[in-house]
């Protein structure tokens, strides 16, 4: 059993019946009454996201967990395939699972989290942020950057995030997998 100061992000938990995911937290201690830990909670079955409050102290239920690196290898409809990058054993995994697979291109390795209970996949991770080549955008106004103008553009997995008005087709941009917000372009 852990207790609330064990919190942190990325820890599994049995609640209400139901294996979530920390997203976030933030430990409080106002200065009247009792210290409390804010969570925002994600079910790893149905991929809802939950907002509770843990009193100080309060007993968790942790879940052990193994982490193993996996190379994604393509989606098919709503189910994306994966590599154990160790033993080359493959899984399926739907793509409620995933928190951003706009943002995985094939050949991608991301961590995986399995409950070693079941040996079920909990969560996947992505690396902090991917590089990804814009495939789509509209040419930027010249004269329009009196502040942080950006545009829609297409990157080449196909999802569609805001660039600065600089980026043009064919540029390669960092990604924050996190946010799935651009970072800066990057030279090769």
């Amino acid at each position: 059993m852990a207790s609330t100061s064990d919190i942190r992000k990325g820890l599994c938990i049995k609640y209400n019946h139901d294996i979530y995911k920390i997203i976030e937290f933030l430990h409080v201690k106002p200065g009247k009454g009792p210290a409390f830990v804010r969570t925002k909670l994600r079910s790893v079955s149905t991929g809802r996201v939950l907002d509770n409050t843990f009193s100080a102290g309060h007993k968790i239920e942790e879940v052990r967990v193994e982490t193993h690196k996996f190379q994604f290898l393509y989606a098919e409809g709503e189910t994306y395939h994966f590599m154990n990058t160790q033993d080359y054993s493959q899984i399926q995994l739907e793509k409620d699972a995933l928190d951003n697979p706009g943002l995985m291109k094939e050949g991608e390795v991301v961590t995986i989290q399995i409950n070693t209970e079941d040996d079920m996949p909990l969560s996947v991770d992505l690396p902090a942020h991917v590089v990804l080549e814009v495939t789509q955008t509209e040419p930027g106004v010249k004269g329009n950057t009196a502040t942080n103008a950006t545009k829609p553009a297409t990157v080449e997995t196909g999802a569609s995030i805001n660039v600065p008005l600089f980026i043009n087709e064919g540029d390669k941009v960092r990604i924050d997998t996190e946010k799935g917000n651009y970072q800066e372009r990057v030279k090769e």
